[in-house]
């Protein structure tokens, strides 16, 4: 059965559950600059699935697939620099 819409893609909706985590997770902060960062990284994740999902070809979804990884490795790195 094809997907008709990027809201059933698992992976998007995965992607919204752990931006929220991030959310919640930073909301306190007071590194105002470092906050900001990680949200629009975090929100990037599951707006590049999304928009890749609705343009017009097969490569154009993967190439945003892969905008969406970079983002989800910028959010990792950002997570073992607030650990430290």
């Amino acid at each position: 059965m094809k997907i008709q819409k990027f809201e059933d893609i698992t992976c998007w909706q995965k992607a919204q559950e752990f931006a929220l985590e991030i959310y919640n997770q930073f909301k306190h902060s007071k590194d105002f600059g470092f906050r900001d960062q990680i949200y629009r990284a975090v929100v990037s994740i599951s707006n590049n699935i999304a928009e890749g999902f609705d343009r017009s070809s097969d490569a154009d979804f993967v190439r945003f697939l892969y905008i969406a990884l970079g983002s989800c490795s910028e959010v990792k790195s950002m997570l073992s620099l607030a650990e430290k």
